[in-house]
């Protein structure tokens, strides 16, 4: 039986809606694969994809520029994840990028994230393998909330024990808190305390007072302390005072023994102090040495005078004032 000219048209306008269909979907789907573009493949290696999905988007700074074709294990620890980039993102991906597993949204699909690196590195090319950083994921938090509580736990647990011993008045606290003639004891030794550095502060600013007028490179102190050889001879003289006293001490004891046997009656000087008749004696001796001196003088003179010797004596007049001046 022979169709009509409408159903001809109909079936007409069904194969051109549907082949636009067809063609439609091709697009759109070779458009999510990259398959009408110009592409290239880079890859990075994750300890957890975290349910990543071959087909899923691959983003660089928040633009989508190509999807992930593969995921592979290398062994127990080291997952695969291959992408294909479009090869227009070449330029601006670099080596030092680094490649993130997210989710689109709060609860959509795992997409990976490249975020640009910061250094000034070579372009990326196809076939590199590029530096990844795991985010912790949701299971990972979880598990960590739940020791955090549990620990929390504890913790309230062993608050409240304390706080109900302090309430009780157990231990030294409870008592800081409930003994008042003690806190004040405490609080006035923390009053000491803060007078005794008051006092220490200006001592130490005293002190710093009487270095900082120190002149090093002048006074006494200075040289003592900059010159190891004038220290050096103050500590012997120090030393030598150390022995002089010593020897004076030892001489004060000798002289008090002296005095000592001069009371007991002992010695010579005793027998010169207590017999007036060798007093006596001894005074006219010293007269007469006075006597003889005199004349001895007179004799002396005389001889500066006379003809034969008085050239010596000029002759030392002369020596004793240059030796004066030359002293001078």
């Amino acid at each position: 039986m022979q169709k009509t000219t409408s159903e001809k048209l109909k079936l007409g306008i069904f194969v051109i809606v549907a082949l636009l269909l067809f063609v439609g979907a091709v697009y759109l789907i070779g458009n999510r694969q990259n398959m009408f573009a110009k592409t290239f493949s880079i890859s990075a290696n994750f300890n957890n994809v975290n349910g990543l999905l071959k087909g899923n988007n691959v983003r660089y700074s928040g633009i989508n520029i190509g999807t992930v074709n593969a995921i592979s294990m290398i062994n127990d620890s080291t997952i695969n994840v291959n992408m294909v980039i479009d090869k227009k993102m070449v330029k601006h991906i670099k080596k030092d990028a680094i490649a993130t597993i997210g989710t689109d949204g709060l609860v959509g699909n795992m997409i990976v994230n490249i975020i640009p690196g910061k250094g000034n590195a070579a372009t990326i090319s196809a076939g590199d393998i590029i530096k990844s950083f795991t985010k912790i994921g949701t299971d990972d938090m979880l598990n960590t909330l739940n020791v955090t509580n549990e620990n929390a736990a504890l913790l309230t647990a062993e608050l409240l024990e304390i706080t109900n011993a302090i309430t009780s008045g157990k231990g030294t606290l409870a008592m800081l808190i409930n003994d008042s003639i003690t806190a004040n004891n405490i609080k006035q030794a923390i009053n000491n305390l803060q007078l005794a550095s008051v006092e220490t502060r200006k001592t130490i600013k005293g002190i710093n007072g009487i270095v900082n007028s120190i002149d090093l490179n002048e006074s006494v102190a200075g040289v003592l302390l900059n010159d190891p050889f004038e220290a050096e001879k103050m500590r012997q003289t120090i030393a030598n005072l150390n022995a002089s006293s010593e020897s004076i001490n030892k001489l004060i004891a000798n002289l008090d023994k002296t005095i000592g046997n001069i009371k007991d009656g002992k010695g010579a000087l005793n027998y010169l102090s207590n017999d007036e008749e060798f007093v006596k004696n001894l005074k006219e001796t010293l007269i007469n040495l006075n006597q003889g001196t005199d004349k001895f003088n007179q004799n002396m003179e005389a001889l500066k005078h006379n003809f034969l010797t008085r050239s010596y004596f000029r002759k030392l007049e002369r020596e004793k004032k240059k030796a004066l001046k030359d002293n001078n």
